[in-house]
């Protein structure tokens, strides 16, 4: 047996066993169909996928009625997969100045034609929000050798919520300020507002923001000797900006420095103790800090904010980790193939995005932990790369004679007395 297949099979074997008999078996094949990359073949479609990855027709349908009708929550599934990785040792998670990043994404499966599915997500190719499955990704970050890794820390299903990108955002962030540790700091993108991280009392956080925004001081700005009596603070805008063909001169910063990040000096400005403009000076208000990074390989600076008192290094290196939560859903859509899914159920609708997520998280770890796969002959510097390893699995077969664990088996249940084909699933009406 190939190395690659071998210790696929391992992870998925830790991922599945603490479910029940015979599910577990049977959603471990469906993992594996889906990070053989089946369902790009069948575009979405499972059956079609599962037969395509070698199933005969009765473990195809236990391998739907396991992702269907199984006792079973991903948040289990993903808490065996972390277990997993870390036993492993290969995984280094990554530590800035005593904080770890946790980064946070929201990725949308659309469903234009899903019918009566509220919930929708901006698609930025079409212009406007489409119907889709939501989700809030968080993971922490760490490194395999010289390539950052995600690792899924939770999935927050976007169900029961206002139908916009705001009102799902709230819904992740009050599921994440729960769960945050004292020694993470939640990694955002401008996506999301500053002004919802404080009402969701998420206190250990780094946040990009735009170019244009302005913050105020907390304390009440002097008085110039005429008018009323200011009771706002004074205002501090980070960059300069045109309106109207008015320059409008940047805030002089409270300190500057700079350090050095691969070969090149990063430049900064920072401004401390600030709040949201609109509010009025008060001690009990929360405050944050603003950095501005000119770097010499962009052309834009970055703008950050961060909620603790963070060095503006820290806050700097902490917000690099915030990429690699892109990879997880690019590896479920495009590298597995569920970006097309044919599901109904309101539980499918949910539970199969989640198997696909969990699937691209664990094609990216195995990738990087094995050995670079050619792609042929040509492939003379292959990378770690989802893709590579994918295409291999997919010309291997599954291994039926592999020694697996022993509770890993088909329950041998008896099914005689129950009805079968149309009678199974027939329905009937309510009673009045």
């Amino acid at each position: 047996m190939l190395i690659a297949v071998e210790n696929t099979i391992q992870a998925l074997q830790a991922v599945v066993k603490r479910l029940p008999v015979g599910t577990n078996l049977a959603l471990l094949q469906f993992l594996w169909m889906m990070l053989q990359g089946s369902l790009l073949g069948s575009r979405g479609a499972i059956f079609p996928a599962l037969v395509a990855s070698g199933f005969g027709e009765e473990t195809v349908r236990r391998c739907w009625g396991a992702m269907r009708y199984g006792v079973w929550q991903t948040t289990d599934l993903i808490e065996a997969w972390q277990e997993y990785v870390k036993g492993q040792g290969e995984w280094q998670e990554h530590d800035h100045g005593g904080y770890r990043a946790v980064s946070v994404d929201l990725t949308g499966f659309f469903r234009p034609c899903l019918k009566g599915w509220l919930v929708k997500h901006f698609h930025a190719l079409v212009g406007r929000a489409l119907p889709a499955v939501v989700f809030g990704v968080v993971v922490w970050v760490g490194q395999i050798g010289s390539q950052r890794v995600p690792l899924l820390k939770m999935l927050i299903r976007a169900e029961g919520a206002e139908p916009t990108d705001a009102k799902m955002g709230v819904k992740v962030l009050e599921h994440l300020g729960r769960a945050l540790q004292p020694d993470e700091v939640a990694v955002f993108d401008a996506g999301f507002k500053l002004a919802a991280l404080q009402a969701a009392q998420i206190k250990q956080a780094v946040v990009r923001l735009a170019a244009n925004v302005t913050a105020s001081r907390n304390q009440v700005a002097e008085y110039k000797g005429r008018g009323r009596r200011p009771v706002y603070g004074e205002v501090v805008r980070p960059l300069a900006r045109c309106h109207k063909d008015k320059q409008i001169p940047a805030t002089p910063p409270d300190f500057t420095t700079e350090f050095e990040y691969q070969e090149r000096t990063i430049q900064v400005k920072g401004w401390h103790d600030l709040i949201l403009p609109g509010l009025k000076p008060d001690p009990a208000n929360e405050t944050f800090d603003v950095y501005v990074f000119v770097d010499p390989l962009y052309k834009q600076p970055l703008v950050l904010a961060t909620t603790l008192p963070l060095s503006a290094q820290t806050s700097f290196s902490l917000y690099q980790d915030r990429w690699p939560v892109e990879q997880v859903p690019l590896a479920a859509k495009h590298m597995i193939g569920a970006h097309r899914q044919f599901v109904f159920a309101q539980q499918s609708c949910y539970r199969l995005p989640e198997l696909a997520l969990l699937a691209g998280g664990i094609l990216t770890y195995l990738a990087a932990a094995l050995p670079p796969i050619p792609t042929g002959f040509w492939d003379r510097q292959p990378k770690s790369t989802p893709g590579r390893l994918r295409r291999l699995l997919a010309r291997a077969d599954f291994p039926e004679g592999h020694p697996f664990w022993p509770q890993l088996r088909k329950k041998q249940s008896v099914t005689d007395h129950l009805p079968k084909g149309v009678a199974a699933h027939r329905r009937t009406k309510a009673a009045p």
